[in-house]
């Protein structure tokens, strides 16, 4: 580990896994994967752990796992055990912030003070000099980022990858990808490293490494979490959100991150996420949808994740729920994310220190989002609303979609990181054609395991999606559909 700037931070590679609750001699190296946010908040406040205690072992399963895994891309040890100490403190004196003292992680396009925020890309960037809103409102709440999470340069791609920090591997088969963009984040989850961490959704970048690593993964409402000190992330389609194990932990983590500040362009009303896992959903129409919007580009529904997807739906509707095939009509959607998701690429490529050190995949997007900026992307931009109005219209008949969040299980190491730039998108697209909608749309979606494969251990998800600040129903919903399944129960094998 090479030692980082003035915060006792290090560079990292590598990341293992865990389900709540903690099993005794779980196994895999070093100490017990760590509890979910919500158990792990719980023995705090009930004095029987303490957040050294926990943020330790932390720090010590992520330095454990780093040569295989590879989550963190910076790792605050020495400022974490720091303020650790503090919220040993804190809660002497009668503190009851709801997260004091749990160890989480945040994904590395999100600032937090005292670290450079590098965002996947190579090169010496600055030391950020205060944290991102989200990042402080998680503190507010007592939470300890212990460090912060690989992903793909700017976030561009659904495999976590690069020449700046290797490969990040997935805890249920290292030869593997996690997904991306949130790779890392989903690695040290479900590896058991942290709690749970904050990722980003700007095309499915939560919800895919959430399918491919067993979690819970929520893209909320654009604007439920800020993005500040960026007005909006990449024109509007990114979001931040939250990776855990159980539906509880992730509705936690987002309430914690959840508000506005005065500069934010996108300021939902706002909802009561955090009680909605304790709600029954009511009985509800459900729509199963496998249909993609047109991209032009050969794709193909494995039938694994056709069979996973369509085991959930019988499952809902033994538990009561109307169920039926229809599909949403997307109309030419695929027409406006590209110039707002270029866009935003050309923006974050701007700010590196040395552009010469980007992927030349990365370059060649900049360019692209030259091209198509200005009048382009005011006109995609101008195309959300009436998109809306008409994908929206399958919310007349249900009040829910569920759709496979991927096409394809996770691909192997290595299949998209070395090809060109036109070849890695149709292969992107081919694996991932389901999520992207929902990003222009800036509606909430929520991923939910469906399956692992046997016997390679490949895990496979599904999206519930709904209309605008719809969380609490997708939450209260997923929720129900964890009683059923008790997937936390399941977990990767040892590291």
């Amino acid at each position: 580990m090479s030692t980082g700037t003035g915060t006792g931070s290090a560079e990292q590679p590598q990341p293992r896994p865990q389900h709540p609750p903690p099993a005794p001699g779980g196994g895999g190296i070093g100490p017990e994967p760590l509890p979910g946010l919500a158990r792990a908040a719980a023995a705090l406040a009930a004095g029987e752990t303490t957040s050294r205690a926990l943020t330790e072992q932390a720090l010590a399963r992520i330095e454990a796992t780093q040569p295989t895994l590879n989550a963190f891309r910076r790792v605050r040890a020495e400022a974490a055990l720091a303020e650790a100490d503090a919220a040993d403190r804190a809660r002497e004196q009668g503190s009851g912030r709801p997260l004091l003292g749990v160890p989480v992680a945040v994904k590395d396009d999100t600032d937090v003070c005292g670290e450079p925020t590098a965002f996947g890309c190579a090169g010496d960037f600055p030391v950020k000099t205060a944290d991102a809103e989200a990042v402080r409102r998680l503190r507010a709440a007592g939470a300890i980022v212990v460090g912060k999470t690989n992903s793909p340069e700017l976030g561009q791609w659904p495999f976590t990858e690069g020449r700046a920090f290797g490969d990040t591997r997935n805890p249920w088969n290292p030869a593997h990808t996690p997904g991306g963009s949130s790779g890392g984040a989903a690695a040290a989850v479900a590896a058991g490293l942290v709690p749970a961490a904050l990722g980003s959704d700007g095309a499915g970048s939560i919800r895919i490494p959430a399918a491919w690593t067993h979690l819970v993964g929520i893209k909320p409402q654009r604007g439920r979490i800020s993005t500040w000190p960026d007005p909006e992330a990449f024109n509007g389609i990114t979001v931040l959100g939250p990776l855990a194990r159980t539906v509880e932990d992730a509705a936690l983590l987002l309430d914690a991150a959840a508000g506005n500040r005065e500069g934010d362009l996108h300021r939902p009303p706002p909802v009561d996420v955090r009680g909605a896992p304790g709600r029954d959903p009511g009985r509800l129409r459900i729509a199963l949808s496998t249909r993609w919007a047109f991209t032009a580009t050969p794709k193909r529904l494995d039938p694994r994740v056709d069979t996973a997807v369509r085991a959930l739906a019988e499952r809902l509707a033994l538990l009561g729920h109307e169920v039926e095939e229809a599909d949403p009509h997307y109309g030419p959607i695929g027409l406006t994310f590209l110039p707002r998701a270029t866009a935003g690429i050309r923006t974050w490529a701007q700010r590196t220190p040395d552009p010469g050190l980007l992927d030349p995949r990365t370059r060649a997007a900049a360019r692209t989002g030259r091209l198509l900026g200005g009048p382009l992307l005011r006109a995609a931009r101008a195309a959300e609303e009436p998109l809306r109005r008409h994908v929206g219209r399958i919310f007349r008949r249900y009040d829910v979609v569920l759709a496979p969040t991927t096409a394809t299980p996770p691909p192997r190491i290595g299949d998209l990181a070395r090809l060109s730039n036109w070849q890695t998108d149709r292969r992107m697209i081919a694996h991932c054609p389901y999520a992207w909608p929902w990003n222009v749309l800036g509606w909430p979606g929520v991923n939910v395991p469906a399956a692992v494969t046997e016997p390679d251990r490949l895990p496979l998800g599904a999206q519930l999606l709904g209309p605008a600040d719809s969380e609490p129903l997708l939450v209260s919903l997923a929720a129900q559909l964890e009683a059923d399944q008790r997937w936390y129960e399941r977990r990767p094998p040892a590291v």
